[in-house]
């Protein structure tokens, strides 16, 4: 890869270096706040060799470069002055204003992501205990299926506890503040007292008391409210006693303010919004299905399909099943079975590679890759997919399929759709599957040449540096806390693969050490990641938290340098957790091998908990 001729190429297609206000990079992306985002050539630039791919969030335009982001960011510093202005001239572009749905999404994705896997697991549960239940091998009396019926509904139960939880730590609360006052809504004697129906008042002040275990809008409603007030309290009061009378104030007030007020307004909010899809399903259930699946991926593609997924829990916590959810499953078997076909007609070798491997990764609910890297990319399958979810959803609305959790429609979750309409969810599986091959396959696509053509004259007279040789390595845990499937991390970046494979962990302490003994290969002038070539050639980065760069270093400190050799086990960096927590970023942390498809395996831990030194990941 000729470094200059892509940063020479990434300023031209962006529109120049008038188009750019300021540009920063973190780990993989160079993030660029630009003056008119209509003068970018994205697809272009998405053509580039260098360039994994684009997207836009945060109020900036990103270009995902993959780890040799900081050498291209270098570059551009040197072609330009933008490097020199950067850090001090205001961030007035027009992208850069980030609009109000964009923070909608952003804390949709921040209360809820954090939940989805534990949802996901219950739901599943709950699916086989079903089928456990209907098909006469467990009955409801007998204690296996109460330990393991309270195993998977505890987390619907107390759902206002783990949904204060998220809440506060995104609008910057008192988290133990916040589950207090969840904790109040499901007391026992509170409980006691709605089943008694009789007449409960506050001071004076009547209370409708209602059933909020499993809900979801009056909790976040309540510790939205609980955040501001603790602002304009902490602001007022002393330092020396700050600790002890704002939290005592919060409660004092916040508990009967949500069981006068808040709660009974978000339970009718609940009500209303379940009953607005049941509503729709119950006019036209089939145009209801198709219309739903036929724009979900594309809802994905703009990330706005966040904004469903309060809606989806909320008809599961509200009426017991969710047939929006049902409705999208289509959509993603329709992109594996685009893909498939496309593996099996191309003649590029690449692209066959590339289909293939996100066709299994399609398959357990993870499209993205599929999406970006073969379907989108094509445009013609990705439609044909568009027209089979549409049939495959407008069976599912037909036979009235819903789901009993939420969870990412895959292969294994579909137990989570047992129940009344669970055949015709199969049947729309199928036919979505099966339609959206055929259709490819029949339609076709414009097959990308084999040897892609370079966009500048330089990049025609680079030369391509060998890929160092690997043996097997195997990479300890940095950090101590709980493992994470990177599918699960909520930035398409790293969950979709393309900069590598690997685990993520959220961590528990405040120290990072070194997995491998190696060399530092980079570092980055935030303190937020680093990347370390191992002895046995494995180039493993470590992403301390996402969007972290923005920080600029502040909670960070960084003990080694670049070049610097270090043994398994040396103190690589710190950071401050509850400070950057408390400053509203995930400090989720992505281990990934970037040359992970230069070993034959990656096998991942799979236990729950990561501990400092215990291995994390073996390659081979």
């Amino acid at each position: 890869m000729n470094i200059k001729a892509l940063a020479e190429d990434v300023l031209r297609l962006v529109g120049g270096e008038s188009n750019v206000v300021t540009v920063v990079h973190c780990a993989t992306r160079l993030r660029f706040s630009l003056r008119d985002i209509g003068h970018v050539d994205i697809a272009a630039l998405e053509r580039l060799d260098g360039v994994i791919t684009t997207m836009q969030a945060s109020g900036q335009f990103q270009v995902v470069i993959g780890n040799r982001v900081a050498e291209v960011y270098r570059q551009i510093g040197e072609i330009s002055s933008l490097l020199d202005d950067s850090r001090s001239e205001r961030q007035s572009g027009q992208f850069s204003r980030t609009n109000i749905f964009s923070k909608m999404i952003d804390i949709i994705s921040s209360i809820f992501t954090p939940l989805l896997g534990a949802m996901a697991a219950s739901g599943v549960l709950k699916g086989l205990l079903s089928i456990a239940l209907s098909e006469g091998w467990m009955s409801k009396t007998e204690s296996t299926y109460i330990i393991l019926a309270a195993a998977a509904d505890s987390l619907f139960y107390f759902l206002p506890i783990m949904l204060a939880i998220t809440t506060a730590r995104k609008f910057q609360g008192n988290i133990y503040v916040a589950v207090s006052i969840a904790g109040a809504l499901i007391y026992p004697s509170i409980i006691e007292l709605f089943n008694t129906k009789a007449d409960v008042s506050f001071a004076g002040i009547p209370v409708v008391l209602m059933k909020y275990s499993s809900t979801v809008i009056p909790i976040i409603l309540a510790v939205w409210v609980m955040c501001q007030l603790e602002r304009l309290f902490n602001k007022s009061i002393h330092e020396t006693v700050r600790s002890i009378v704002t939290p005592f104030l919060l409660l004092v007030i916040m508990v009967p303010l949500t069981l006068i007020t808040i709660g009974p307004i978000g339970i009718y909010t609940s009500e209303y919004a379940a009953s607005f899809f049941v509503i729709i399903f119950g006019f036209n259930a089939i145009l209801a299905g198709a219309l739903i699946a036929a724009v979900w991926q594309i809802l994905v593609i703009f990330g706005m399909h966040w904004a469903f997924t309060p809606v989806i829990i909320n008809d599961i916590t509200t009426i017991g099943r969710s047939t929006l959810k049902a409705a999208t499953v289509p959509a993603v078997f329709a992109q594996a079975g685009a893909v498939l076909a496309v593996m099996l007609k191309t003649k590029n070798k690449k692209m066959k590679a590339l289909a293939g491997s996100t066709f299994i990764t399609a398959l357990f609910g993870i499209t993205e890759p599929a999406v970006y890297g073969v379907t989108l990319k094509l445009k013609k399958p990705f439609v044909c997919a568009v027209i089979a979810a549409a049939v495959g959803g407008g069976i599912v609305g037909y036979f009235n399929s819903a789901a009993i959790s939420t969870g990412i429609p895959s292969l294994l979750t579909l137990p989570i759709f047992y129940g009344e309409g669970f055949g015709g969810l199969i049947l729309g599986i199928c036919v979505s599957f099966v339609l959206a091959a055929v259709l490819t396959w029949i339609v076709g696509f414009e097959d990308i040449p084999e040897e892609k053509p370079q966009v500048s004259d330089a990049a025609s007279t680079a030369t391509l540096t060998p890929a160092s040789a690997v043996s097997a390595e195997q990479i300890a845990a940095p950090m101590s806390g709980e493992i994470v499937p990177l599918e699960q991390v909520n930035d398409k970046v790293f969950s979709s693969g393309v900069v590598g494979d690997g685990l993520a962990i959220r961590p528990n302490g405040n120290q990072v050490f070194s997995p491998v003994d190696g060399t530092i290969s980079a570092t980055f002038d935030s303190g937020h990641a680093l990347q370390i070539l191992s002895s046995n050639g494995a180039e493993v980065l470590i992403h301390v938290g996402l969007d972290t760069v923005q920080l600029n270093g502040e909670h960070y400190r960084i003990h080694v340098s670049e070049n610097q050799q270090v043994k398994r086990g040396d103190l690589l960096l710190e950071f401050d957790r509850e400070a950057i927590e408390k400053a509203g970023y995930d400090t989720i942390t992505p281990v990934i091998v970037a040359n992970a498809d230069s070993y034959h395996q990656l096998q991942k831990q799979t236990q729950s908990q990561a501990r400092v030194g215990e291995m994390l990941l073996t390659l081979s």
